[in-house]
């Protein structure tokens, strides 16, 4: 049996060890790539792995558990472990990642009496039941049972949000009383502060670093602290960003291969291990994408998660792979280094149509009406993601050919409103609220109201904040009193099987197009939404992420592992009303550079 220790540095079976990771979010790679992104990291000449796992996709619904498929943290770390890797796993309740709600059950905030991500009891018990579904998976595969688990770390980046140390020890115990027994970890940014707040180091728990840059510095920040507590630990950076994430409305980040190298090597020369964020990034599959706070204007995060990582979003090696590689070969001349595995993705030109209709037409197939006086948010309606369609009738109370005003009070994301099946605004974040000028056709209107939750801040001050309840949190006004007697309609998507393309469509409508695609065998490709305006798109029923015109990224990835052989059915749900007669496939992404900075 191995042997991990943390002294002076890392130790494996008593020798002295560099911890050379990269991180791979299974949640992000579609299972039938794991086994391709895994052998490329340890081609690379790297020997251990790093994984968060998403309390919101394995407990989907309180004491619901999901272990399969993306959730299968078994099958991922046991392929690691054939591979020869070594695993270092970071099961906190919060992940932070640029995941939806960082990561953090989106059915918690129905519980308004309760603090996530504190000591609050309640939280606590929740996070107990979670782990005991998620610990023996981990704890059979630790090193110090035979496995390959060689490190854990305690919930992330907590001294960027508080500094309860009574939380952090609870998190701790709680991994422990359930039979964690490897070396434990936390991770911060590497100077005083967060590191004071954030750490357990006075309980005798590593401290390490996170940053991607001016690794001397850092590296030097963490040992000054590690020496105040009178510590002489190893140095590890357990985040370096290798590059980063996107934003829609923003240009593509990317960073030069040469100034990446050179800072992972200044860390490697310094210090005892780093992993690398990410390795692979992948995608944000379905509703998953977080958003970025900002003091008005929130910013969210595209369904891509690129990352300019070492592989890209396919999982493909670029020129970062090849140079960490030569670097590799010239500090570890003895660590194994093989040619990547590449695959090959599939481009067809001009799919077109075989169907389109709208979304107020085919409601039945899509959820059941929630009647109630007052509209309800997301996620008292018991609804975590996706969209919510608001339904009631105004009296006409001006003359025939005055403008009534209508106002959405206090809703998040974004507002689509339709008087009588027409759009009269579409209102995002900090406009919601304004003064929505129409005429209304008839004596008594239909208004339909579609709220889009388009992804929960996953980092900063605002987790907790209000804006975070999706949907329309007050009310709805007509001139100023609050409109009564509401329809609400949960549209999380999560089975779009049932849709009637013959059940008729209406330009300037939401509405879902079908095509139809044919492919000799299954096939990774990328859907280029060129044309479309705003929505999601579903290959063979799967949800595969968001578009938006707004850019920067105009292509979604499509894994081979949501493809067969022969037809295959590609469905975008589109809510602006603009959209094309024809799609394409193409075999590598589609940015779209823009000259502006966020989205109107």
């Amino acid at each position: 049996m191995h042997t991990f220790e943390i002294r002076d540095k890392f130790y494996l079976d008593g020798e002295p060890f560099t911890i050379l990771s990269g991180a791979i979010h299974p949640v992000r790679v579609h299972p039938s790539d794991w086994r391709h992104s895994l052998y490329n990291l340890k081609a690379m000449g790297f020997n251990t792995v790093e994984a968060y796992f998403t309390w919101n996709t394995i407990e989907p619904e309180p004491g619901v558990f999901d272990f399969t498929g993306f959730n299968d943290i078994a099958a991922f770390i046991d392929e690691a472990a054939e591979l020869g890797l070594w695993f270092i796993a970071r099961p906190s309740p919060y992940i932070c990642g640029e995941w939806e709600w960082g990561g953090l059950p989106a059915w918690l905030m129905r519980d308004r009496t309760m603090r996530p991500r504190s000591r609050d009891p309640k939280f606590l018990e929740h996070v107990a039941r979670y782990y005991d579904q998620l610990m023996p998976i981990l704890v059979e595969r630790q090193i110090t049972h035979g496995g390959n688990i060689i490190m854990m770390q305690i919930e992330n980046e907590y001294g960027s949000y508080c500094e309860d140390k009574d939380y952090l020890r609870a998190i701790h115990d709680l991994m422990v009383e359930r039979g964690v027994d490897v070396p434990l970890c936390t991770s911060d940014g590497p100077w005083r502060g967060c590191l004071r707040a954030g750490t357990l180091i006075d309980d005798d728990i590593l401290a390490t670093g996170n940053f991607g840059s001016r690794s001397a510095e850092n590296l030097a920040a963490l040992k000054a602290f590690h020496e105040e507590h009178g510590k002489n630990w190893p140095l590890m950076c357990m985040e370096f960003w290798d590059g980063w994430f996107n934003r829609w409305g923003e240009n593509v980040i990317r960073r030069d291969a040469d100034d990446l190298v050179a800072c992972v090597r200044e860390c490697l020369e310094i210090g005892d291990g780093l992993n690398l964020y990410m390795f692979h990034g992948g995608t944000n599959f379905g509703f998953m994408n977080a958003c970025s706070a900002r003091h008005t204007h929130d910013i969210h995060q595209v369904t891509s998660y690129d990352y300019d990582a070492p592989l890209n979003e396919e999982g493909n090696p670029t020129e970062k792979w090849y140079k960490l590689r030569d670097m590799v070969r010239e500090l570890y001349p003895d660590a194994w280094t093989a040619e990547p595995l590449v695959k090959q993705a599939v481009a067809i030109e001009d799919i077109p149509a075989t169907g389109r209709v709208s979304l107020f037409n085919v409601l039945d197939a899509l959820s059941e009406p929630v009647r109630s006086q007052y509209p309800q948010t997301m996620e008292d309606l018991g609804q975590s993601y996706g969209y919510t369609l608001y339904t009631t009738t105004i009296e006409r109370d001006v003359a025939e050919d005055a403008e009534e005003r209508i106002r959405v009070i206090d809703g998040r994301d974004r507002a689509k409103v339709y008087v009588e099946g027409a759009c009269v605004a579409t209102q995002y974040q900090e406009h919601i609220g304004e003064d929505i000028k129409c005429v209304l056709p008839a004596e008594r209107n239909r208004l339909d109201i579609l709220m889009e939750n388009m992804g929960r801040v996953g980092y900063g001050h605002k987790l907790l904040a209000d804006t975070q309840h999706k949907g329309i949190r007050t009310g709805v006004c007509a001139d100023l009193h609050f409109i009564t007697g509401w329809e609400q309609r949960c549209l999380p998507l999560t089975d779009i099987s049932g849709i009637d393309f013959s059940a008729g469509f209406e330009e300037g409508q939401p509405a879902f197009h079908r095509f139809e695609f044919t492919l000799d065998e299954p096939a990774d490709t990328f859907i280029d939404t060129t044309g479309f305006g705003k929505g999601c798109a579903f290959v063979n029923g799967v949800n595969v992420g968001r578009f938006w015109e707004v850019g920067p990224i105009m292509t979604l990835f499509v894994p081979h592992g949501f493809t067969h052989a022969g037809v295959n059915e590609l469905v975008l749900f589109e809510t602006e009303g603009v959209y094309e007669s024809t799609i394409s496939l193409r075999s590598e992404p589609l940015i779209n550079l823009l000259d502006k900075e966020g989205v109107e």
